[in-house]
């Protein structure tokens, strides 16, 4: 972060943690960001009254002292949005972790001071204005390839407006040179670089909001077909340790149609974020061959960082994917994981001596959190074009409740509920997400564009597969009583349908490289081969043949196998499959005419 001149000072007179007290009014703002002691250790304003001032500080206090002096820089704590900020690696303030390697090796220095952005670097500009034109907040100026992957659009601030006096010439230019210079409606000039500065806990204003109509695709069967997200949509992964929140994420971020994505670790353990750093930088893009983080920036902030930056990153990450929604992209953000940030939220409120609610959780968790969510969505934005902002929130309840305070409140405000079952996981059954206890209310808004893009039959398929897998959960409470052997043959084969839609649709292979992303054009037809089997085995049933002459015949297994045997490129095969079953059908009956 760049330092602002200091305008006003206050004397620490107490420190309790990440929480610094001062006495007296001293003209501080509400959210203003400061400098704390001879370190200049960032923090913000959480607190006024006319006897104190409270903030929070986003480094280590340890050996600051009262009597010290804090800092006013007259502004709120904002992110710096330029060119540069895909392909990067930040902490939960803005600060480039690669840049910080540089001076202080591994660890990070307290009130260590960098630029966001690398400010000497020249970017190619392409100018898409011209000197005359008026220009209103969010119109495009000009065109950077920020990387092989995404055009930056450089805006004209949201606030400002007015007729351009001059414009530079298409060139090279770094984030901090003026680009054009625009006068004001009051007559003032003003000169426009490719920067901008946001307050991070203020939403970035559109035109409009659109309701939810385009699905979110991420190549993942369960989430695709039976609990769909739309675009500018939420979802929540709540899941016990060791379920796959972090690796559900990871093949959404690899495979879903999004333009970009922001990864916020918050809170999670070094090792694993580590893993997530590494992991990422090697990863390259199915759709372009380039490299993934192309179109990625990485929010680190690890579970030994201070609580209050924690409690910070995912408004900075929020507010850089709503920057380049507003340059028409569709944004992802994983937000890993909110539970957290919800134990910041805990600490911080617990240091501020307020009065608990559930748990210790502090009173206003929900509002916190519904802030947070409702700064998603499918958006029209100030300059016309449209774009996205999605937000995948994992929640990692203790002991895997759901019944806790954060997965029960982030209920409240998502619309998409993945939930990860222990015991699948434990099974291999990845993702583990439980078809029983997920849910989306996508699916009706979302009917429309499945019958134009994929079938009109879609979503009646996936209804008859969750009834399917409703019912087996039911028989399977009989099973468990009294065996499988009493069941009649019409519901021995619901039990062996089901086992097929486990294993050969809802189960996906990371490792293999059809299975591991799956077109809906494929979803659909292996739908369609599965429901064809049960209508075509039920009517075997119906005829008085038992359930034992049907497992004869190896066909259950070449359906499960189906997701391995058909390339994802060549749909058109699973029609055979059909055929394989009317044989399958016919030989039964001459069997046992």
């Amino acid at each position: 972060m760049t330092e602002q001149k200091a305008e006003k000072t206050g004397v620490i007179y107490g420190i309790n943690g990440p929480i610094v007290y001062l006495k007296e009014d001293t003209g501080f703002m509400m959210n203003e960001m400061v400098y704390v002691g001879p370190e200049r250790l960032v923090g913000e304003v959480i607190g006024l009254s006319s006897k104190r001032i409270t903030i929070q500080v986003y480094e280590e206090t340890t050996g600051i002292r009262p009597g010290e002096i804090v800092y006013g820089t007259g502004a709120p704590v904002s992110v710096t949005l330029a060119p540069g900020i895909l392909t990067n690696i930040f902490d939960g303030i803005e600060r480039p972790l690669s840049e910080i390697a540089k001076t202080g090796g591994a660890y990070i220095n307290r009130g260590v001071s960098v630029d966001s952005l690398d400010t000497t670097k020249k970017w190619t500009t392409h100018m898409t204005v011209k000197k005359g034109d008026y220009v209103s907040g969010g119109a495009i100026i000009a065109e950077v390839p920020e990387t092989q992957a995404i055009i930056h659009k450089v805006m004209v601030p949201p606030d400002k407006e007015g007729y351009i006096l001059d414009v530079v010439s298409d060139g090279e230019y770094t984030i901090n040179e003026p680009l054009l210079t625009l006068q004001l409606p009051d007559g003032r000039e003003e000169k426009l670089t490719m920067t901008q500065k946001w307050p991070i806990r203020q939403a970035r204003p559109t035109a409009r909001r659109f309701p939810a109509s385009q699905p979110l695709v991420t190549g993942q069967r369960i989430l695709d077909t039976l609990f769909p997200m739309a675009k500018g949509g939420t979802a929540a992964i709540p899941g016990g340790f060791g379920t796959g929140k972090t690796m559900t994420q990871h093949q959404i971020a690899k495979w879903s149609d999004a333009n970009i994505i922001i990864y916020i670790g918050c809170g999670e353990r070094g090792n694993e974020m580590t893993q997530v750093l590494e992991e990422f930088s090697e990863l390259i893009d199915p759709k372009t061959g380039n490299p993934l983080m192309d179109r990625t920036t990485l929010i680190a902030n690890t579970s030994n960082m201070p609580v209050a930056a924690r409690e910070a990153s995912l408004y900075s990450g929020l507010t850089l994917a709503e920057y380049y929604r507003d340059m028409g992209y569709h944004v992802a953000i994983m937000a890993d994981s909110t539970s957290r940030w919800a134990e910041a939220l805990r600490e911080l409120s617990g240091r501020l001596e307020e009065m608990p609610a559930e748990e210790g959780f502090p009173a206003y968790l929900a509002s916190k959190l519904s802030a947070f969510y409702e700064r998603a969505g499918m958006m029209q934005n100030l300059n016309g074009t449209d774009g996205s902002v999605t937000i995948i929130g994992a929640v990692s309840p203790q002991g895997g409740d759901f019944s806790e305070p954060v997965t029960q409140n982030t209920k409240r405000f998502v619309r998409c509920f993945w939930g990860l079952d222990k015991s699948l996981a434990y099974a291999r059954h990845f993702p583990a997400i439980s078809w029983l206890t997920s849910y989306s209310e996508y699916l009706n808004d979302l009917g429309a564009w499945y019958s134009e893009h994929v079938d009109r039959k879609f979503v009646d398929y996936r209804n008859q597969l969750v009834s399917l897998l409703s019912q087996e959960s039911s028989l399977m409470e009989i099973v468990k009583l009294i065996g499988g052997d009493v069941l009649p043959d019409d519901q021995k084969l619901i039990l062996e349908i089901a086992k097929v839609i486990r294993v050969g649709f809802l189960q996906q292979n990371a490792f293999h490289k059809d299975d591991t992303c799956v077109p809906m054009e494929k979803q659909f037809k292996m739908m369609e081969v599965i429901l064809y089997l049960y209508r075509k085995s039920r009517s075997l049933i119906s005829m008085g043949m038992p359930m034992s002459v049907l497992k004869e015949d190896p066909i259950f297994d070449k359906v499960i196998a189906i997701k391995y045997d058909v390339p994802n490129d060549r749909p058109e095969l699973l029609d055979d499959y059909k055929k394989q079953i009317d044989r399958f059908y016919d030989n039964v009956i001459e069997r046992n005419a």
